[in-house]
């Protein structure tokens, strides 16, 4: 069970300085963070919800943002998740039409299944200070990505907590 939870982990952790990295790319190339919501200040966003689908869609340079990314480059790849469509875990679920094709994002998902939740310095100060995880001042930093690391209903700890720091 410990070897387990150790690979999920680190898998897990590849994902999340991932979509950091993607993040880190876009705003080298673009000079500003991706905003498909026109945020303000330090913002959260969970990667399930709409603005988190958002914000992957434009790293995964799908059509629906051409303001954003214009260019339609791909700051994000990802391997698909196991399940995606009962109990998504361990990647990106992609929305397809009936046709196959990729329309958009519909969140990415840690090895447990739970969603990553990305936060963003909207106010481009290098500083982030948030409580979904427990009080954390990050400094230096645009974008920070984490999970509990544990099941739904499990206890997070900070030796479980998956993060891109």
């Amino acid at each position: 069970a410990k070897a387990m939870n150790k690979a999920r982990k680190v898998s897990s952790q590849a994902h999340a300085v991932s979509i950091s990295s993607a993040v880190e790319s876009f705003y080298s190339d673009y000079s500003a963070l991706p905003n498909p919501a026109g945020a303000a200040g330090d913002t959260t966003y969970a990667t399930n919800t709409a603005g988190g689908t958002n914000l992957l869609e434009v790293l995964t340079a799908q059509a629906a943002f051409t303001t954003e990314n214009p260019r339609l480059i791909k700051f994000l790849s990802a391997k698909e998740a196991k399940n995606p469509t009962a109990n998504p875990k361990d990647g990106i679920v992609y929305d397809t039409d009936a046709t196959g094709n990729v329309t958009g994002v519909d969140g990415f998902f840690d090895a447990w299944g739970q969603p990553f939740t990305i936060e963003l310095d909207y106010n481009y100060d290098e500083q982030l200070a948030f409580t979904s995880v427990t009080a954390v001042a990050l400094n230096g930093r645009r974008v920070a990505v984490h999970s509990p690391g544990v099941p739904a209903g499990g206890t997070a700890t900070n030796a479980t907590r998956v993060t891109s720091w």
